[in-house]
């Protein structure tokens, strides 16, 4: 695309994640395209799918997990995310392993050996199995039992270790909180992909999904190595287009183009995302979306916490945060620098429309 600068690359985003235009028919559809969602902030992630869905809810996307359609688990970075159930088994295998090699010394520091890793297996597997589910304190108080001390974050982080591993992930939800179950009975059907087909997979369907996007990006958002991630490109390729800006090679699904151009109106509006929504986390530069003066008010002092964001004409210019409770709950919106008119009318209204 000649001549596209920073401000498209953002607006090509927004309809490539399907935040403008018509969105998926089902919260697991939405998934299955983005193929993982950031999802340690829980409210956030299940609003991020609504947003990209037909008629979304919030309500809608703990119906796909409590069916066994969505699942919660560390596919990546070692950080949480929603994705489609039959994905886990093969992300875990691609992404996961480098997460679990990089918290050998975590482990060491809580005295989590491999036999000890392999006790607590065993007793899940053993508590889990026949189709039952447990809430983290339940679990815990099992490997106590069995003698695996939970101290401190030990229990926290066997949770995590045995989910990226393959043994264990979140399944329904009960009385407001997931239940851990075995991933092996709550996904009898997984996918599993010959390491070189993962990686071609998973280069394809991140930027058709979330591109225009370079290489850098993608290796992330995943937490691959360049290595890796230019093995995946070479062999997606040809099912993707390219533009170039300031010397860097971006990537997008062929058709991102022609769905900017026929939702441009929707494009040039205001949306609300919440924390840690892939149009911001999807990328390693976020400079497209998120003038770089003012990345610091969306994650203060580098803290890892992102806050809710106000996007217009697919620029980030401001956060926003809910106040008050009940029915007096609504928006409190801060500018980067200052709120046209226009921008000002549409938040209440946007905010109102929410799932």
């Amino acid at each position: 695309m000649a001549g596209t600068g920073e401000g498209e690359i953002a607006q090509l985003r927004l309809v490539a994640q399907r935040l403008c235009g018509h969105g998926h028919d089902t919260a697991a559809d939405t998934v299955r395209w983005l193929t993982a969602v950031q999802g340690q902030d829980y409210p956030g992630a299940l609003t991020s799918v609504a947003l990209r869905t037909e008629n979304g809810s919030r309500a809608k996307v703990e119906e796909a997990m409590n069916a066994g359609e969505v699942v919660r688990s560390w596919p990546m970075r070692g950080t949480l995310h929603l994705v489609a159930a039959e994905d886990l088994p093969w992300l875990l295998q691609v992404a996961a392993t480098r997460a679990v090699a990089g918290a050998a010394s975590r482990r060491a520091r809580l005295d989590l050996d491999e036999a000890t890793l392999e006790s607590a297996r065993a007793v899940a597997v053993r508590v889990l199995s026949g189709g039952r589910q447990l809430r983290r304190a339940e679990l815990q108080a099992a490997w106590e039992d069995a003698g695996v001390s939970v101290a401190g974050q030990r229990g926290n982080h066997l949770i995590r270790h045995l989910a990226q591993t393959g043994t264990l992930c979140f399944g329904p939800v009960v009385d407001g909180e997931q239940r851990i179950v075995l991933l092996d009975e709550w996904i009898p059907r997984g996918r599993q992909l010959e390491r070189s087909e993962a990686l071609a997979e998973l280069a394809l369907r991140y930027f058709r999904s979330h591109g225009p996007a370079t290489h850098r990006d993608l290796a992330r958002w995943a937490g691959l190595t360049i290595t890796d991630v230019r093995a995946g490109v070479a062999s997606a390729r040809p099912e993707l287009a390219t533009l170039e800006l300031d010397g860097a090679e971006y990537l997008m699904d062929p058709r991102t183009p022609e769905l900017l151009e026929r939702y441009r109106e929707r494009v040039a509006g205001v949306h609300l995302l919440p924390g840690f929504d892939e149009f911001i986390l999807g990328y390693q530069d976020r400079r497209a979306a998120v003038p770089a003066e003012f990345a610091d008010h969306i994650v203060p002092g580098g803290n890892g916490m992102f806050r809710s964001t106000v996007v217009s004409d697919g620029r980030v210019v401001g956060t926003w945060k809910h106040t008050g409770t009940g029915a007096k709950r609504t928006v409190r919106a801060t500018p980067f620098t200052g709120f046209s008119t226009e921008v000002s009318d549409a938040i209440p209204q946007v905010y109102a429309a929410l799932p």
